[in-house]
């Protein structure tokens, strides 16, 4: 058994809040990036979620949060590129990034949830025609490197300044922060053919397998070979997600509380689901000692240094800060990790 060495280690959270509040629930989630940042986490990630009492502009978000951190990386798992103008997002992200001094990473998924309900209300023309998956999203990539717009001889006029066209603010570096949160192989071959970051997390396609941990190894292992193939001279960052909901500073409601909340998400473990086949895995559940057991035993964290807890869906920010709390001091430590400096670099004063 090949024992797992985290690098990294950041946090996913869904950003809940009340119909009736929502500033009360995002005003925490932004307290919890300011506590995963003391706590010395590596970064600290939200969803983007349409419809739903979550984050619906991850950029707007993260331009907040760049304002209340100074150190830990910020992102977002994953921006569903159907519903985005591929320039006007680059813009957005380009704009939060610079204000975060460099330190988005950017998830992108394809497809587009509850397609039915906003496809027509995001499009003015028949939304089914349009290129709504890889290809928006090389868009997206292809704007962040910042191509003068135009010939040569092409320039805009604007009050004291004459310049050549382009994506502005310029944030060429951006795009080598690009991560794609791929669930099946031929999704895992399209982000090391196009230089991505890979995302994999706790649902994959159940192809060739009804094994989650199979299935997650053969994508793990399909996207270094397709980027072998290419010849990446930048290593490519691989980080994977688990629900990890340690028991060890909760009181005896919270225990509860979390077993109840594993035990309702454990049937669709058991078997592919939907025409996809997709496979889920099981929450790591349990007191510190127990988890470090699970995690020891888990061959596909043993192939990656990067992990991320995605954190249980509405839950309260008080139960958010004691998973970390005791994952930061109990389990990643039995890891090999180690918590980031907390001394602020000159760059970003």
């Amino acid at each position: 058994m090949t024992i797992p060495t985290i690098t990294s280690l950041a946090f996913l959270t869904p950003g809940n809040f009340a119909d009736d509040d929502p500033y009360t629930g995002l005003e925490e989630t932004l307290q919890l990036f300011e506590y995963g940042e003391r706590s010395g986490f590596d970064g600290a990630w939200i969803r983007q979620r349409h419809l739903e009492h979550g984050v619906s502009s991850a950029a707007v978000f993260l331009a907040a949060a760049g304002q209340r951190t100074q150190r830990i990386e910020l992102g977002t798992a994953v921006i569903p590129i159907g519903y985005e103008s591929p320039f006007r997002l680059a813009e957005d992200l380009a704009l939060a990034d610079v204000l975060s001094r460099g330190r988005l990473q950017i998830g992108f998924s394809t497809g587009m949830p509850h397609a039915e309900l906003l496809g027509d209300l995001v499009y003015d023309g028949d939304w089914r025609g349009f290129d709504l998956s890889y290809g928006r999203i090389a868009r997206v990539l292809d704007n962040l490197r910042g191509d003068h717009l135009g010939g040569l001889d092409t320039v805009i006029h604007s009050p004291g300044n004459v310049q050549r066209p382009r994506l502005q603010p310029h944030d060429p570096g951006l795009a080598h922060r690009i991560w794609y949160g791929g669930g099946s192989l031929r999704s895992v071959r399209w982000a090391a053919e196009n230089g991505l970051n890979l995302l994999s997390g706790n649902i994959v396609s159940g192809e060739g397998t009804d094994d989650f941990t199979t299935a997650q190894l053969n994508l793990l292992a399909e996207y270094r070979r397709a980027l072998s193939r290419q010849g990446v001279e930048r290593p490519a960052r691989v980080a994977l997600g688990r629900v990890i909901v340690p028991f060890d500073g909760a009181d005896a409601a919270g225990r509860a509380r979390y077993r109840a909340y594993a035990a309702g998400r454990h049937a669709r473990t058991l078997t592919p689901q939907g025409p996809k086949r997709t496979l889920f895995a099981p929450d790591v559940v349990g007191t510190a000692e127990q988890i470090l057991e699970q995690l020891a035993a888990d061959p596909v964290l043993a192939q990656v240094s990067e992990l991320r807890l995605e954190l249980p869906y509405e839950f309260h920010r008080e139960e958010y800060e004691q998973i970390l709390h005791d994952t930061r001091q109990l389990i990643a430590p039995e890891l090999g990790w180690r918590p980031a400096s907390l001394t602020v670099p000159e760059t970003v004063r």
